[in-house]
């Protein structure tokens, strides 16, 4: 049986939303049949009040064994540091952080804001929000770059805006079942397993990617979606397009591009205005560029890419 807690900082309670939603496995089954005992989550608990703060401390003290730490949200540290625009049991929820997490085996921070910061984070940010361990790309967080919990660990970072459901319930299955030590980790302490692959991966419109035909305007059934709309999909680690969501669809699948909310920098609120959706370039040439192609050489290869783009292509796709 692995104890977890988990709590929420400065969020909008949607990673919890989706975690709800897990099909493999479910919420329920990772308490029916891999043992997990949520000791209270925010949604979920039955405490109130001074026995929550009871669970908490014994948590701390190690009254209670704390097997996995989940939070959700940015640790908020307005004003002036103290914390207390977020206050929780009677504490700052930053404080209740660090113990919770020097006290876990393993601490998992779920969705952007838990992650890096998020939304909350964004310039100029006035609850000085962070994530456990980074504030976007920039290491350190509220834990701190040395932190490593019980078990010889980094935080687990599960980013997304939200998270997808069956990466965190994937994810919380392997560390309850004492397969940790398998979770490779990136420069970001994202599990390899989610976050080598680009959300372009199994995209539906590749080809079209292949032949540079664009898409021009949200929700087309034809044309890849990065050119005139600016898909981050090229440069975006995780798997959207390989692990559907709902078991259904994605955002490209549907017309959408892709935001990269799995990376540190978004929101992208930093871009000028009227840029978000807007093909990223580097001097003026798109991310897409090959390596070793000069840009010269890159406005040949669009030309005769285009010049051989077949007639399906730029006919409607079926979007499943």
């Amino acid at each position: 049986m692995a104890n977890l807690l988990w709590l929420q900082g400065g969020a909008c309670s949607g990673n919890t939303m989706s975690f709800l939603n897990a099909e493999e496995p479910s919420a329920c089954d990772l308490v029916t049949d891999f043992g997990i005992n949520v000791l209270w989550h925010p949604s979920l608990g039955l405490e109130l009040g001074d026995n929550v703060k009871q669970l908490l401390q014994d948590c701390v003290s190690g009254k209670i064994p704390l097997d996995i730490f989940v939070f959700e949200g940015t640790v908020v540290n307005a004003p002036n540091g103290t914390g207390n625009w977020n206050r929780f049991c009677g504490r700052p929820m930053k404080d209740w952080v660090k113990e919770l997490s020097d006290a876990a085996q393993f601490v998992v921070a779920i969705g952007d804001c838990a992650t890096w910061g998020g939304i909350p984070a964004t310039a100029p940010n006035p609850s000085e929000s962070v994530g456990l361990q980074f504030l976007k790309r920039a290491p350190g967080g509220s834990l701190g770059t040395a932190f490593k919990s019980k078990a010889g660990l980094p935080v687990i970072n599960i980013p997304g805006c939200p998270a997808h459901p069956d990466w965190v319930t994937q994810i919380l299955v392997a560390v309850a079942s004492g397969r940790a030590g398998d979770l490779s980790l990136d420069e970001f302490q994202r599990p390899k397993t989610f976050f080598t692959s680009f959300t372009q991966t199994g995209c539906t419109r590749n080809m079209h990617f292949a032949y540079k035909v664009s898409a021009t305007a949200f929700g087309q059934r034809k044309g890849c979606l990065f050119y005139d709309l600016g898909c981050r999909g090229p440069m975006t680690h995780s798997p959207c397009n390989r692990i559907l969501w709902n078991r259904q669809s994605s955002k490209t699948r549907a017309g959408m591009p892709c935001l990269g909310c799995t990376e540190p920098e978004f929101p992208f609120f930093d871009l000028a205005p009227g840029t978000v959706f807007k093909t990223q370039t580097v001097m003026g040439v798109p991310k897409d560029m090959p390596a070793g192609v000069d840009k010269t050489g890159y406005i040949k290869l669009t030309a005769a890419a285009k010049a051989a783009a077949p007639a399906w292509a730029e006919k409607d796709i079926f979007v499943v």
